[in-house]
């Protein structure tokens, strides 16, 4: 019954980073704004989300993972009545930054709070239910929020929220374990908390500032921003017995191993999540419900993968599985990579159950490794973590999916022909698989690692 609780949140926030995408040229008709404007609209919920979660992830370890998913879940919900009342773009977007915020606290401790609810053993079933529920939110949000626009207005795809959050709140209440704050740790180290929110967000901006065409110069600044805040950060940390950037689990090789593998696989996910939709769009000319058709074997396949992985994760090495996971989903990607200009239906659904299935394997016992790897009072640090490499790799897989689009066509996307398109696809899934294949290796070296770690005895 608390799953249920954790699952409702985590529903709410995915799905909001998603179910507006397809109102945005309605918002821009009716909050009488330019199309570029109203994109801000998605920008400001996903920046709000990425700038905080470490500081939200440090917060449940200090408050409490219970208490930290209750304020999150009000915050959420209170925002999103503000959203659905908006009269103006300004007040929609500052009305997002707080759904973001709300949302933050949720994602950077879900996993924390599977790990309270289940034992050890059972952790890789938890964190199956996590991936099966993030990979369901994420593909369907688009598909809902184009259902609420046929029928109703654009609030409504806020007011929905309304219900949903306070009958997460009062199912919370009911059934979430106590989760007292960790008494190791004392305060917030504010400082640290603006320098990791500022360095996120620079970096962020400075990655779809190539989608945007921005300057070289002001890419090259906001870089440098973003590296100067991570400095101050960093070396603020170093001080410290526990970090709100958490250099200290970083330090646990098998952690490390584990976040860097994570990395890799999402921005393999983000090239193909951002390619393949301009291919069925613009080089096959479907229409963009029947693209999403097309493109949700993938996380169909996620749904069945995942909680088999999980249930393996009890009797085998979680290294093991990732490992195997990840070289089935490059093998997808280079199924996907060669396929041709005017592929079956067939084509496109197997390719997908194939890189779906890997990417199935390999997230569970990934997570379960990761999460597993940290100390049971830094589970909100932890959390933090494989919530901010999944939007980071996601955000750069995109983002060089934009520069590979201008490189290859010499153009803006809208004036690419079907067959540059093809080419700039292929370019950008050949990356992918490659970066997939590289987390297969890096997965592959915690293998190596346990083998020196464990003793011998003779």
């Amino acid at each position: 019954m608390a799953t249920v609780a954790v699952a409702l949140g985590t529903i709410l926030t995915v799905l909001d980073g998603t179910i507006a995408n397809v109102a945005l040229p309605t918002l821009a008709r009716e909050l009488h704004v330019s199309n570029a404007a109203s994109i801000w609209v998605v920008n400001a919920f996903q920046l709000a989300v990425t700038m905080t979660l470490f500081s939200t992830a440090a917060l449940g370890d200090i408050v409490g993972y219970t208490t930290l998913f209750r304020i999150g879940l009000t915050i959420f919900t209170i925002a999103s009545l503000g959203c659905a009342l908006a009269p103006s773009l300004p007040i929609l977007v500052t009305m997002r930054v707080a759904q973001g915020i709300g949302a933050s606290c949720v994602m950077a401790i879900a996993p924390a709070l599977y790990r309270a609810i289940y034992p050890r053993a059972m952790l890789g079933r938890a964190l199956a239910i996590s991936a099966i529920t993030v990979a369901a939110s994420a593909s369907a949000g688009p598909a809902i929020g184009g259902t609420i626009l046929g029928i109703a207005g654009w609030p409504w795809l806020f007011a929905l929220n309304i219900p949903i959050g306070v009958l997460a709140l009062l199912w919370g209440a009911l059934t979430l374990p106590k989760s007292p704050p960790s008494r190791s740790i004392r305060s917030f180290d504010t400082m640290s908390g603006f320098a990791a929110a500022l360095g996120l967000g620079a970096l962020v901006y400075s990655v779809d500032g190539f989608a945007r065409h921005d300057s070289a110069l002001a890419i090259a600044a906001e870089v440098g921003v973003a590296a100067i805040a991570g400095t101050i950060c960093f070396r603020r940390g170093l001080g410290q017995a526990f970090p709100l950037l958490p250099i200290d689990l970083f330090r646990r090789g098998i952690f490390a191993l584990s976040a860097l593998t994570s990395i890799c696989t999402y921005i393999a996910q983000g090239f193909a999540y951002v390619a393949l939709p301009f291919f069925f769009q613009s080089a096959l000319g479907v229409d963009p419900f029947h693209a999403g058709i097309l493109l949700t074997s993938w996380p169909l396949a996620v749904v069945v993968a995942a909680p088999l992985a999980g249930r393996l994760t009890e009797h085998f090495s979680t290294a093991i599985l990732a490992t195997i996971g990840l070289i089935v989903m490059g093998t997808g990607l280079v199924l996907w990579a060669t396929i041709s200009a005017h592929p079956t239906t067939f084509d496109i659904v197997i390719r997908g159950i194939v890189t779906g299935l890997g990417f199935g394997f390999f997230q569970t016992p990934n997570n379960r490794e990761l999460l597993g790897s940290a100390p049971r009072e830094r589970s909100g640090s932890a959390s933090g973590v494989l919530a901010t490499v999944r939007l980071l790799g996601q955000t750069l897989g995109a983002a060089a999916t934009a520069v590979i689009f201008s490189v290859v066509g010499r153009a803006h996307i809208g004036a690419l022909s079907g067959a540059e398109v093809h080419a700039a696809v292929t370019v950008a899934l050949w990356i992918a698989s490659a970066s997939a294949i590289l987390g297969a290796g890096v997965s592959a070296a915690r293998l190596h690692r346990r083998a020196a770690l464990t003793p011998t005895t003779g």
